[in-house]
């Protein structure tokens, strides 16, 4: 009788371990990210372009005319086929999404509740996005080619800042990220915070003719100008900048230079100020002019933070991929102010386009100690500083 009792025993068990558990299903997307159509922040968009245009520029950084040509020349780069498993996130939110994303500077976790869209999804949509974007706007950041376009710019740098063969101001920033993974020390910088930074040079109308991003925060200040492709293209003489000229209503010929602040070195096509110790009037005074003609880069900087404030948060993303962010901003910058740029300075640019914008929250480079300049350099400092405190002087200095 207990033989049979344990066979029996056994054979029970043999047949519950034939048995499949089965396991809840898990749900392929929340059931609110599937009313993407009808609650995101797409539709509320739609709803500002017919009500409220004002609005809407906030949200996206530019009108809906604007939006929709962007949106033409990214949708080959970003569309999507539908599977038979889901809808594909059309164009134009995966646009809008990446646009808010770049203008507030909000997390992935943040925006998927406005844009319907799963953080882990958003993180891929908008680097995607933003490569599209500075590979459609890639003619929108570029150097004059020739003689006669970089003398057009210097007249009008020379209108605007009273700098005569002024070609551009140069500056850099940091901008901060989060420690990446295994760095290290590598992107920590002398302000105990990790970075990239951001070089560029700017035109008179606040746009970028170049700029240079992803160098780690560590690497001195000075081996960052050096090591950029302006820096080498400037002293191998192959931007195709206009011979010396003479200074408005004088014999004194000087070269074309570009203006920087103490970062940078000082160079016969570079203008620095003078240290700012046991200065002459006259020093001061250069000083005073090379700092107006400066203001144009830190003013672009600081249009660019207002507008993007993506760059004055810490960007939580790997460097390479904190870098494609912060190029498409430098990119739509560019596009927003040569497509409509009344609309993208609003409340920032006056009539004299010397407004002193607040820079927000973004650091300078480290002034560098330069062991020798050369003494051509300095003449052609100094020949500027004897022309602004004689016939090139101006009554506001």
């Amino acid at each position: 009788m207990n033989k049979k009792l344990a066979c029996a025993a056994i054979i029970i068990a043999l047949e519950c371990d034939t048995v499949k558990v089965k396991r809840k299903r898990k749900t392929w997307v929340n059931d609110w990210l599937k009313k993407r159509r009808t609650v995101s922040q797409e539709t509320l968009s739609k709803e500002l372009v017919l009500s409220s245009p004002g609005d809407y520029k906030n949200v996206l950084r530019m009108d809906n005319e604007t939006f929709s040509e962007l949106l033409g020349l990214v949708t080959p780069y970003i569309a999507k086929r539908n599977t038979n498993m889901r809808e594909a996130i059309p164009p134009s939110q995966r646009l809008s999404s990446t646009l808010q994303f770049l203008a507030t500077g909000q997390t992935f976790e943040d925006l998927k509740f406005t844009t319907c869209i799963s953080a882990q999804c958003l993180g891929k949509i908008i680097q995607e996005t933003c490569s599209a974007i500075i590979e459609v706007l890639k003619d929108n950041i570029k150097m004059p080619q020739s003689e006669e376009e970089w003398m057009n710019e210097s007249e009008s740098y020379e209108k605007l800042c009273n700098f005569p063969r002024c070609l551009g101001a140069i500056d850099g920033k940091h901008i901060k990220i989060a420690k990446p993974r295994g760095s290290f020390s590598n992107y920590y910088n002398y302000k105990r915070s990790f970075s990239l930074v951001l070089m560029a040079l700017v035109n008179s109308n606040y746009e970028f003719m170049m700029v240079d991003v992803g160098t780690n925060g560590r690497v001195s200040d000075g081996d960052v100008f050096a090591n950029t492709q302006f820096s080498e293209q400037l002293k191998g003489k192959a931007l195709h900048i206009p011979e010396p000229r003479a200074l408005p209503d004088s014999n004194v010929v000087v070269p074309y230079v570009f203006v920087g602040d103490n970062p940078f070195p000082l160079m016969d096509n570079i203008m620095k100020p003078y240290a700012h110790t046991n200065l002459s009037k006259e020093e001061e005074i250069f000083n005073f002019r090379l700092s107006r003609a400066s203001r144009i880069v830190e003013n672009a900087f600081s249009i660019l933070v207002s507008r993007f404030q993506i760059i004055q948060n810490t960007i939580k993303l790997c460097p390479e991929k904190a870098s494609v962010v912060v190029l498409a901003c430098c990119y739509l910058h560019n596009y927003l102010c040569q497509k409509n740029c009344t609309l993208y300075l609003e409340g920032i640019k006056d009539e004299n386009a010397m407004a002193v914008v607040e820079e927000r929250q973004l650091f300078s480079l480290e002034p560098i100690n330069v062991q020798y300049t050369s003494s051509s350099a300095k003449e052609v400092r100094n020949k500027y500083t004897h022309y602004f405190n004689n016939v090139g002087a101006v009554p506001c200095q």
